[in-house]
């Protein structure tokens, strides 16, 4: 391949669905896109998530009384949430933000900047899924947040209320109503909320390499390979590779995950990206006879029905990106779906764990480098990444082209911190 590439060309760094998602608006609208990662596309994180399309799900991680449970993470390994203890020292500055965002007026920005950014990615992904010719790979059976007691579902009260004033419809459930929601289930769950407008996939892997064929067949190629340094100027960028290759550009789009922060830091951008591992089991498609995606808030776990399989999977791990996973956190969230599901049939499950890039706001970070507008960053969603895959390639568009955003881009900026 030629270094010296046309200035019309855009390079991404991150073949998650991220970069996907950019790669295919910007092959739209008639950019030349290069998509570069050191494995595949859509061969990390964005392989192994739940699949959810949650366009409702606008509460930060800091809205949910979390902080308060930091001193149980240390204490059980195995719980919804947990802190590797040698990594504590590391992750004190970002907790400390954490604490920050969940202050009651940084969080109503949050919520307000939050359902913004799903008003646009709803109708953003489906359109995208649509152009792509994959909207047979949509799933609208809504989802189902289940609660062992009325005071659980009390206590989530105000979350549902401030999804209400944002116009999302759901409904609370019980008796035989929530039954025949979901056949099955442990009488020990006492309510259920059902959220009808909430989407699923049949695989996020499969749609995230759909997508990409779609920005193949308009141009896209691909490069596998990995970044040593990136640097910009007013005319130009270059990407390096760590075998020697240069890549001369127009802009470049850094959507690297959670490994985003390390190309921002060599553009002068500090960002508070930190990881959260989390982990899964895909159990045989006929492991259970699952109706929609059932969401265990209080355990932090969410099962989800795929063509490829049911999936149990969620749970968080502040870990960073070099200590080996704990496949015993997937074994615990199989224990208590068996629990909560006592027809389910646990065998012949393959495990996962991936990496989730996650602000202490839970806002993503979109917007230009501190160096160099031809350089734009999109990462940073958490849990939301294949939610707002589409909506953030709107906006690495418009951002491109020169128009005004979609929607207000300043609550994800990346130099807010």
């Amino acid at each position: 391949m030629d270094p010296q590439l046309d200035k019309q060309e855009i390079v991404i760094v991150g073949a998650g669905i991220i970069g996907v998602a950019s790669a295919a608006c910007l092959s739209d609208a008639g950019y030349q896109v290069i998509l570069i990662d050191r494995q595949g596309v859509c061969e990390g994180t964005s392989s192994g998530n739940a699949g959810a399309l949650a366009f409702s799900d606008i509460l930060p991680m800091a809205s949910k009384g979390i902080l308060a449970k930091v001193p149980s993470w240390l204490m059980d390994p195995l719980g919804p949430f947990t802190i590797r203890p040698s990594y504590l020292p590391r992750l004190t500055p970002w907790l400390y933000r954490f604490w920050r965002a969940s202050r009651a007026d940084n969080l109503e920005r949050t919520v307000q900047a939050q359902g913004a950014m799903m008003r646009l990615a709803e109708p953003e992904m489906l359109g995208l899924m649509r152009r792509a010719g994959i909207h047979h790979m949509l799933r609208e059976n809504g989802s189902l947040e289940l609660y062992e007691s009325e005071e659980e579902l009390n206590a989530a009260l105000p979350g549902w209320q401030a999804r209400k004033n944002a116009g999302i419809a759901f409904e609370h459930l019980r008796g035989d109503d929530l039954a025949a929601s979901q056949p099955g289930l442990s009488p020990r769950f006492v309510a259920g909320t059902f959220v009808p407008g909430w989407k699923t996939v049949s695989d996020p892997q499969h749609v995230g390499k759909a997508l990409w064929d779609h920005a193949a067949s308009l141009g896209a190629q691909f490069m596998r390979g990995e970044v040593a340094s990136l640097s910009a100027d007013r005319a130009s960028t270059q990407v390096v590779m760590t075998n020697g290759t240069k890549l001369t550009s127009a802009k470049i789009v850094v959507a690297a995950g959670a490994w985003s922060h390390q190309l921002a830091h060599m553009l002068g951008d500090s960002i508070p990206l930190e990881t959260e591992r989390g982990y899964n089991t895909t159990l045989p498609a006929s492991a259970f006879d699952l109706k929609r995606q059932l969401i265990f808030s209080g355990h932090g776990f969410v099962v989800t029905p795929l063509d490829t399989g049911v999936r149990i999977g969620g749970a968080v791990e502040l870990g960073g990106l070099t200590l080996g996973p704990n496949y015993k956190r997937s074994e615990a969230m199989l224990a208590k779906a068996k629990l909560f599901m006592p027809d389910l049939e646990t065998s012949g499950g393959r495990q996962w764990m991936g990496y989730r890039p996650s602000l202490p706001d839970s806002l993503p970070v979109i917007g230009y480098a501190r160096a160099s507008k031809n350089v734009l960053y999109a990462f940073g969603h958490g849990h939301l990444g294949l939610t707002q895959a589409a909506a953030t390639g709107r906006l690495m568009t418009d951002l491109i082209e020169g128009k005004e955003p979609s929607i207000p881009i300043d609550p994800f900026s990346p130099q807010r911190f």
